[in-house]
């Protein structure tokens, strides 16, 4: 009514002022039908009430997005991820900052803890709910309601002791901007808070002489006040002032002309440049940190979005992203340090950590039963990094453990039942798995493997392998070559290279393989002999000490070879393969690898999967990384990995889907690997990677034995003996030759002396039998 008497009665060309979101509302359906425009001081006018409103303008800069972005810095800048709301519900204005705020801390990792609604300054209402969130661990607290509604919160929150050493209150700009106008039995009980507020240059000229008229004129018309400096909102609304007065000034302006020249007035106000874009001022984007202190309150410094914490305000500042830059801060309790954020409260019930009874790799995760207590201990890697990552929470989190028998997936599926509240152990982070819950950051290596026995790299032919079998060929016929040049150039002049076919052959054999001639220089009658053995015992000698390098490599470095090395082979061979029973591995080998379900077996301890393998009864195992690494830390001279790593993975905690601990627990496992304590539990906990293996199946690589050279005996053996037999039949030829003995009389003499012996045999065993008749009568 009193807006439409304005206008009908008074013919005002235009409205200034409009503080709240209902005046809003309701102002600018009027001047919409009339066509005045209305300017309205609230910060935080709605998008589409601006476009529902043609004639409505908002000359108050928005910048609660921005204040929101400058809280969650000051957050991260703390090291503090989580934080309670507390807002004043009393007009439709106050409600409007929650959309920003969630907008802000989606963009960071910093969670809100817990909302408290406040519609009332009912002491007993205050106080309950103080006491209520002073229960939870959370200890930081941002504070957006009516100066008058911050102090009663301050109040209660002195009774309650939640003014102390440990809490964190933030306020926004609603009682950060009001600040200058409380005395000082206000700021002693809000000593410690840190507020976020409004900047603008209050050092420039503008502003000086601004506050000189306005501190003389409040005097005279509000002499009671004690304080009369003009704040943020005075200034804006002088600027505001201006701007309309000067679109006034221009001839015929009015309605539709008036809102357009409103529009195109840019000027340099006391907060800085002020211009309408669509009806909206543009946004702010500099606050001030304020720190209250004893009776009074400090200006820390300045957040600019996009740019971070700095001191002052000019084009040469540095800036950073530390608060702790700007000096430092006095909380509640005047601490040395920064508080942590959280604390032990109350009455948080423990969180229920599902362990896996039935672990196959007991370094992970074991649980030892005291049948006599009927207690039981979770002992293992998993369990010491839990604890270590639940010591570097922002927060005290209680828990207690529960030992699950059931699969892998069934324990899982355990936290969508809500029958526990996390899962640790050797749990193998799998897509099915995400419907039923989420996992931290994989704290061990991702991946599966093939595990399979090996074989000795060490052959009965292993003295070839140093040559390429056309190495071989070379080397042998430039040694024939050699060995015929010679002999053809020498024949001549030495009587030992003549004889017969066979002689010569053998000769020139001879020459072919040895080193040098067996003659010295001396009997050598040609230059060309000479200079031919020198070029040919150049390259033997060069040849020889490569072979003896590439030999004595092969025979001292320990080389094995897996069975198999594709897990195709096996597929298509129907082998027997196995897996940790309850792990995803099975799922996974029949559904992604093609294997059939008769082929897989599974394993319950490192021991059967050995035996398993050794017996081959499984052909191959299929492993995660981790778990392949202590496997082999114990078998590593009987199985090795072989083929492709497959995909997997890894290991991670298990929290709810939806948990707002998940990035908790992942910043703090991010934590503890950084500082070196995961490597520390590795070490302690799954022990070196070095080989331990105490029943190898080839005993000792490091020495060698008949089985590498039994083939080089045979022939130097076989071929000594066929010689030697030959010899012996020619020696023996010729002696009955010349003894004139025929063969076949030496054949018929061994004949009668074996029937001799057989029948002295034979006396010697009747003797005997009539002996033991005698003696038993």
């Amino acid at each position: 009514m009193v807006t439409s008497d304005l206008i009908d009665t008074h013919k005002v060309e235009a409205i200034l002022g409009l503080q709240t979101l209902e005046e809003v509302l309701s102002v600018g359906e009027i001047v919409s039908k009339a066509q005045i425009p209305a300017l309205s001081l609230l910060d935080s006018v709605p998008r589409w009430a601006l476009d529902r409103f043609s004639f409505l303008v908002q000359v108050s800069p928005s910048h609660q997005f921005a204040q929101m972005k400058a809280f969650v810095a000051v957050l991260e800048s703390c090291g503090w991820n989580s934080f309670t709301f507390i807002y004043e519900d009393i007009n439709s204005a106050s409600t409007l900052v929650m959309p920003h705020l969630m907008g802000a801390i989606k963009e960071s990792g910093v969670q809100m803890s817990s909302i408290v609604r406040l519609s009332s300054l009912s002491s007993s209402s205050l106080l309950g709910e103080l006491g209520r969130i002073n229960t939870k661990p959370c200890r930081v607290f941002l504070v957006h309601a009516s100066l008058e509604m911050g102090i009663h919160i301050f109040q209660n929150a002195k009774s309650l002791g939640m003014m102390e050493r440990g809490y964190v209150w933030i306020t926004t700009n609603l009682i950060t901007d009001l600040l200058h106008t409380v005395n000082s039995s206000v700021f002693s009980i809000m000593e410690g808070v840190v507020g976020l507020g409004s900047s603008f240059p209050e050092h420039d000229s503008r502003f000086h002489d601004f506050s000189a008229k306005f501190q003389k004129k409040f005097k005279i018309e509000q002499p009671e006040e004690e304080t009369n400096i003009p704040g943020i909102f005075a200034v804006e609304a002088y600027d505001a002032t201006w701007t309309l007065a000067l679109a006034l000034s221009r001839e015929n302006m009015s309605g539709q002309k008036l809102l357009d020249e409103l529009s195109s007035i840019s000027l340099t106000g006391i907060t800085g440049e002020v211009q309408l874009i669509n009806r909206q001022s543009i946004a702010s984007h500099i606050f001030q940190l304020v720190n209250v202190i004893g009776k009074y309150y400090r200006q820390l410094g300045f957040w600019s979005d996009g740019l971070g914490f700095s001191e002052v305000i000019n084009d040469t500042v540095t800036y950073n992203t530390s608060l702790q830059n700007l000096g430092h801060i006095f909380w509640p309790g005047k601490p040395l340090h920064t508080p942590r954020g959280w604390s032990i409260p109350t009455n948080v019930k423990p969180l229920r950590v599902g362990v896996p009874a039935v672990a196959i790799f007991k370094e992970f995760v074991e649980v030892k039963y005291d049948h006599n207590n009927h207690s039981f201990t979770v002992t293992g890697y998993s369990i010491e990094l839990f604890k270590e990552t639940v010591k570097r929470l922002p927060y005290y989190l209680p828990y207690e453990f529960y030992p699950f028998t059931g699969s892998y997936d069934s324990l899982v599926k355990q936290v969508y039942l809500k029958n526990v509240d996390a899962v640790i152990g050797d749990v193998s982070v799998v897509s099915n798995r995400y419907q039923y819950a989420e996992f931290t950051h994989p704290f061990t290596e991702t991946g599966l493997m093939m595990v399979v026995p090996i074989t000795s790299y060490h052959q009965q032919w292993l003295f070839v392998k140093p040559f390429t079998y056309g190495m071989w060929i070379i080397t042998i016929l430039f040694s024939i070559y050699n060995a015929l040049v010679i002999y053809l150039i020498e024949r001549k002049h030495s009587p030992e290279l003549q004889g017969s076919v066979m002689n010569q052959t053998g000769i020139l054999l001879s020459l072919a393989f040895t080193r040098t001639i067996s003659k010295n220089s001396d009997e050598v009658h040609s230059n060309l002999t000479r200079m031919t053995t020198v070029a040919w015992i150049f390259a033997a000698i060069i040849i020889g000490q490569c072979y003896t390098a590439s030999l004595t490599s092969m025979l001292t470095i320990r080389r094995l070879t897996p069975q198999v090395t594709d897990y195709e082979a096996l597929k298509n061979a129907n082998a027997v393969v196995g897996y940790g029973k309850g792990s995803h591995v099975a799922r996974y080998l029949e559904d992604v690898l093609g294997f059939k379900s008769e082929n897989l077996r599974n394993f319950t301890s490192p021991e059967e999967c050995a035996y398993s393998l050794k017996n081959r009864t499984m052909a191959a195992v299929f492993l995660e990384t981790p778990l392949t690494k202590l496997f082999l830390s114990k078998y590593c001279k009987s199985f090795t990995p072989a083929g492709t790593t497959f995909r997997d993975g890894g290991f991670a905690f298990v929290l709810p889907k939806g948990s707002p601990m998940v990035p908790d627990f992942t910043k703090a496992l991010l934590n503890v690997s950084e500082s070196g304590t995961l490597r520390d539990l590795e070490k302690r906990m799954l022990g070196s990677e070095e080989c331990v293996d105490q029943d190898a199946i080839h005993d000792e690589y490091g020495s060698l034995g008949l089985s590498t050279f039994w083939s080089l005996f045979l022939l130097t053996g076989g071929t000594s003996t066929v010689a030697l037999a030959i010899y012996v039949i020619i020696s023996l030829r010729k002696y009955y030759q010349r003894e004139g003995v025929s063969p076949i009389t030496i054949i018929s003499d061994i004949r009668k002396y074996l029937m001799y012996r057989r029948k002295r045999l034979s006396r010697k065993v009747s003797d005997l039998e009539s002996r033991n008749t005698l003696e038993m009568t």
